[in-house]
């Protein structure tokens, strides 16, 4: 990611710092009956922290990774509201690997980076957790952005996630506007 990139998140980031950010998105949160309550969980590109705050919750032991330091300063600020502990790791995905697992549950919500999904695979223990949620080309029908570059194909999404097990899938128009894949995959045991 270029500087300027890091930037625009950090901007984006203290332009939000006022927003209530504390709750999950819905998808995210539908997940309770699935994911595991103890073990540990990687939140990727996870930004203020919302996802990783309410995984810690839930008594897993959370590691954060994003590029932006003024979204994990708002993430800091998010588990020590809700009483919680999270680790923080500032690091560029596009150009330093991921921290290392092994993972019971990943979280990679609106984030794409193809090449990061043989290593999240890698880094699953036995039956350990991917949640994934991008939007998709058909998205631009109705969205502006994200732009291409940030979409999945239609279709795309389960051919990311070669070698795990794929709990649930689904892509379509979702209730907030966008046309998402929404994947969970399971490494086998």
């Amino acid at each position: 990611m270029s500087d300027a990139d890091r930037d625009r998140w950090n901007a984006r980031w203290l332009e939000r710092a006022g927003d209530s950010l504390s709750e999950p998105a819905p998808w995210i949160a539908s997940l309770d009956p699935i994911l595991p309550r103890s073990g540990s969980a990687l939140d990727i590109a996870g930004g203020a922290g919302r996802h990783a705050v309410w995984l810690a919750r839930r008594g897993l032991e959370v590691t954060l990774v994003d590029v932006s330091g003024e979204g994990l300063r708002l993430a800091a600020r998010a588990a020590a509201a809700a009483g919680v502990s999270i680790e923080l790791v500032e690091r560029d995905l596009e150009r330093e690997p991921l921290p290392a697992g092994p993972w019971d549950v990943a979280l990679c919500y609106h984030y794409l980076e193809r090449a990061l999904f043989p290593v999240i695979a890698d880094a699953l223990t036995p039956g350990g957790h991917l949640a994934f949620c991008q939007p998709t080309r058909s998205n631009l029908e109705r969205n502006p952005r994200p732009g291409s570059a940030f979409l999945l194909d239609d279709g795309e999404a389960p051919s990311l996630v070669a070698g795990l097990e794929i709990v649930s899938y689904t892509e379509g128009w979702v209730a907030e506007g966008r046309h998402e894949a929404r994947l969970v995959a399971r490494r086998r045991s």
